[in-house]
């Protein structure tokens, strides 16, 4: 069974975590992808770490744990894009490729002759998709921007975390680069769109991926009470801004999630928490009334929750239909059940490292695979076959390129 994306070319000139992570989701979709990274260094997050992928041995190699999240099923080609030959490869593989992706600040690719308006001329079909911190146009277009700064600037710091006035109050990042991991998201349906969008045009298209955007985008809900109200939504720890009760409690031994979507959900657990008399009263029958009387039906439920386990707890709320669950350490999830039922930890071969830890894709079809087969490659191992298979370079001319440090 052909994978979806089976025969779509992609070049990718992106580094970090937006670019590659839409990249790694096209090419476990099945397009075929080449990383063209720089000579020697590679990719920046080659080097964050530790930790680093370790070999049969149990000693670390240079593939850092960070590199291998987003690089899964690529093929590494080092090209060095500031000598005129590093440049005349990439725009041969360009004129055979459906879509490039880049991160680039703006105008950087221009002076190289790897910018849109130059590669559409060699392959009116191309697809090229920038993604950028702020975007093309704007005052702050040509500011670099990273996942940190966004989440700062794009208002999502300001509604996460502990709230002003307790111990461990103020802004809060997430654990995770959700504005890079979004934008790559957005990236590539954008770029999906372009595919589709193509085969009525015959033509290619430049999409203009901006960090903030992606991040102002998502704020959702939360950008939504604030456009509804003019009053900014502020950080509630746990607690959600406009469902009560639904956020994390302490039990006797740890704690829990109480996810409480609606007002039948609420009667039952107050039934089996013994609290009856809360869901008939009025200030809290129903979701809008708990909302407005958080402060005071918050300290009410707190109680009755200490009293049992968090594993007691999630019998009970189980057996009633009331959603629930506990908070589990990253070690925990790999080790649920569901997790390895649903088969999301993958073991990879590798060159140095004989088997590599992935994350599998999460997409699934009813009727095509994907191809999660492929670790993320080494510092450019694909080189010398995809020059040579692509563009019919020799090893004479392999050579001549290596010793001019183009490759």
């Amino acid at each position: 069974m052909p994978t979806p994306l089976a025969g779509l070319r992609v070049l990718d000139l992106s580094r970090v975590l937006a670019g590659p992570w839409a990249s790694q989701t096209l090419a476990d979709l099945g397009a075929d992808v080449i990383k063209i990274e720089r000579p020697g260094t590679g990719d920046d997050t080659r080097a964050w770490g530790p930790p680093y992928a370790k070999d049969q041995q149990g000693r670390a190699t240079s593939e850092s744990a960070y590199y291998l999240c987003a690089n899964r099923g690529k093929k590494s080609v080092t090209v060095d894009i500031t000598t005129p030959e590093g440049q005349s490869l990439v725009c041969a593989l360009a004129e055979q490729s459906d879509i490039m992706i880049e991160n680039f600040k703006i105008g950087a690719l221009a002076k190289y002759g790897l910018d849109y308006a130059t590669l559409s001329t060699l392959n009116p079909r191309l697809i090229y998709c920038s993604i950028t911190g702020f975007g093309q146009t704007g005052p702050y277009s040509a500011l670099p921007g990273y996942d940190f700064l966004i989440q700062g600037m794009g208002g999502l710091m300001s509604i996460s975390g502990l709230p002003d006035g307790v111990p461990g109050g103020g802004p809060m990042k997430t654990g995770v680069a959700v504005a890079d991991l979004v934008s790559g998201l957005y990236a590539t349906i954008a770029i999906l769109a372009a595919v589709n969008r193509r085969q009525s045009t015959g033509l290619g298209d430049v999409i203009d991926i901006s960090l903030l955007d992606c991040q102002v985008a998502m704020l959702a809900n939360q950008a939504m009470n604030y456009l509804a109200s003019g009053t900014s939504p502020s950080r509630l720890g746990n607690a959600h801004p406009n469902i009560v009760p639904y956020e994390a409690f302490a039990t006797a031994d740890g704690h829990i999630i109480l996810a409480v979507g609606n007002d039948d959900q609420f009667a039952k657990f107050c039934a089996v928490a013994g609290c009856a008399d809360l869901a008939n009263d009025e200030k809290f029958r129903t979701n809008r009334a708990r909302v407005e009387n958080r402060a005071e039906l918050i300290p009410k439920l707190q109680p009755s929750i200490t009293q049992r386990s968090t594993r007691a707890w999630l019998e009970v709320l189980g057996a009633a239909g009331v959603p629930c669950g506990p908070i589990k350490s990253i070690e925990d999830v790999f080790e649920d059940k569901q997790v390895k039922s649903r088969q999301l930890r993958l073991d990879l071969p590798h060159p140095t490292a004989g088997t590599v830890p992935s994350v599998a894709c999460p997409i699934r079809f009813g009727d095509a695979e994907l191809d999660m087969s492929t670790a993320p490659p080494t510092l450019g191992q694909h080189t010398a076959s995809i020059l040579s298979e692509r563009l019919g370079l020799t090893r004479t001319d392999l050579k001549k390129l290596k010793d001019l440090n183009a490759i």
